[in-house]
């Protein structure tokens, strides 16, 4: 499993005190809260893929996540930079 570390100046640490009782509790929350909804959003899309091209959709919310065909945030940037690049060239 995964594990990151968050570093923060002191001011950033007491700022985080003043709306948390629990710096470590809130960070965590914060960072489960974004992925339900990213997750969300990909079950979604993938249950609505999946109804047009008539797949039976099987599966708990996470293997459905973990078999679908998404593009990370660096694969995404990559692709518009390449994008634009070629949009460039195309049209000095």
């Amino acid at each position: 499993m995964p594990s990151y570390t968050v570093t923060l100046t002191d001011a950033e640490d007491k700022a985080l005190h003043v709306i948390a009782m629990s710096a470590q509790e809130w960070i965590d929350n914060a960072v489960h809260e974004r992925c339900r909804l990213s997750m969300d959003e990909i079950v979604n899309a993938e249950v609505q893929r999946k109804l047009a091209a008539g797949e039976p959709i099987t599966g708990s919310k996470e293997e459905i996540v973990m078999a679908a065909n998404v593009e990370s945030a660096v694969e995404k940037q990559a692709r518009l930079e390449a994008e634009m690049l070629a949009n460039q060239e195309m049209n000095p």
